[in-house]
């Protein structure tokens, strides 16, 4: 084999062309040459995958959402919370306590509302130190089914 490949030629700059690599003879769909028409498996986020690309699909009794506050909140949705926050480099106040009901939960924020005002608040969970409850909370940890019972 010479300097300019099997199939290859040099162009002008140098580089070696592809002419003749594109899969000769072989037709793809839509009659375009050099594809195979090869279609990548569906994967669900998260999935895990081998070296070679292929996914390992869990069987579904075995996939769970993962343990996080926003998961742990939204299962409590309408529960009364007393959340402790901390505001770094805040001169008016470096810590705050709010007390609301869950209305909705994200990656980054948790939405209560006020009882008595009815105010809506948006609360960042970068600033979150801890929540409390008076009541109990609905929690499912991944693998585990149901409330696992309480002694007390």
């Amino acid at each position: 084999m010479g300097p300019m490949g099997q199939h290859g030629m040099m162009g002008p700059m140098g580089q070696q062309g592809m002419m003749g690599q594109m899969g000769q003879g072989m037709m793809g769909p839509m009659g375009q040459p050099g594809t195979t028409g090869i279609v990548p498996p569906s994967v669900t986020s998260g999935s895990p995958m081998t070296q070679t690309g292929a996914v390992i699909q869990a069987p579904p009794s075995q996939q769970f959402e993962q343990s996080y506050v926003e998961n742990i909140l939204r299962l409590n949705l309408g529960k009364t919370g007393t959340f402790y926050m901390t505001y770094e480099n805040n001169s008016q106040w470096n810590a705050k306590i709010f007390t609301g009901v869950i209305e909705a939960a994200g990656r980054d924020h948790i939405i209560i509302s006020e009882r008595s005002t009815g105010k809506r608040i948006i609360l960042l969970t970068i600033n979150l130190d801890y929540i409390t409850f008076d009541e109990p909370l609905t929690y499912q940890y991944p693998g585990v089914i149901g409330n696992p019972p309480t002694t007390r």
